[in-house]
């Protein structure tokens, strides 16, 4: 077995190709672009030019996902769409030529499955739920949270499941996810060790065995933007756009 320290040499010698064309992705399913409401955009100016620059690495749609987390968060449909309406007519003012929607990125908490249950869910494409879990450890909720979206007739996408350190030594919990029929969405700046060496092994590895359906930004600022524009010149984004697992074109 190879240690991280031949992994890690490997890796630094890894050579890069010509940029990938994002357009071939088309929409960004994971960003937080609506100013104001969370951790992303702070004001109108930031998600413009956010927006922006991600159209012109390619991408022509967006599907923005605030957060929606209890204890943080307390977004809803009446907090997140009047601020979808104020981007959309900036972005028509200005003619920048993208759509934007907006679903959620909600956190796997009681809230959530109160949601669930009310069948209250903010969903997108194929009645898509984006979803996430806690850095620190496993929610204790997970699995019964997974199994009431599917038995809601949702289509659980799990976000960036490569942040997650606790899975790391145990790739099975990212087989038992698919097994589960929760789709997988990594962040494409975890391609470039944005959130460590380990993730981004963890995030390769997954491409390589075609377990990944979605690539998002995660783009909060200018710094996603910056390091989105990087990925692009990784092989294993070449390797992800060619090997047929995407379901963007189903958004």
């Amino acid at each position: 077995m190879s240690s991280f320290k031949d992994w890690w040499k490997h890796k630094t010698r890894e050579k890069t190709i010509p940029p990938v064309d994002l357009s071939s992705v088309g929409v960004d399913m994971h960003s937080h672009l609506l100013f104001g409401i969370d951790d992303g955009a702070k004001d109108i100016e930031e998600s413009m030019q956010l927006i922006l620059h991600l159209h012109e690495l390619g991408y022509r749609r967006f599907i923005t996902t605030p957060h929606i987390y209890e204890d943080m968060y307390r977004n809803s449909p009446e907090t997140i769409f009047p601020k979808l309406d104020l981007v959309r007519e900036e972005l028509k003012r200005r003619e920048i030529p993208v759509t934007i929607d907006a679903a959620a990125e909600y956190f796997c908490d009681e809230h959530f499955e109160t949601l669930i249950e009310e069948k209250n869910l903010l969903t997108f494409g194929d009645n898509y739920v984006l979803f996430e879990i806690s850095f620190a450890a496993e929610n204790a909720n997970l699995g019964r949270a997974i199994f009431n979206m599917r038995l809601a007739g949702y289509k659980p996408i799990l976000a960036h499941p490569e942040r997650y350190d606790y899975w790391h030594r145990d790739f099975s919990r990212y087989e038992s996810m698919l097994d589960k029929d929760v789709l997988l969405q990594i962040n494409i700046s975890s391609l470039t060790g944005q959130y460590g060496p380990s993730a981004q092994r963890i995030t390769e590895r997954l491409i390589e065995k075609g377990m990944v359906s979605f690539v998002g930004t995660d783009c909060h600022h200018m710094g996603h933007v910056q390091l989105t524009n990087t990925a692009r010149t990784n092989p294993h984004m070449k390797m992800l756009l060619e090997s047929g697992s995407l379901l963007h074109h189903k958004l």
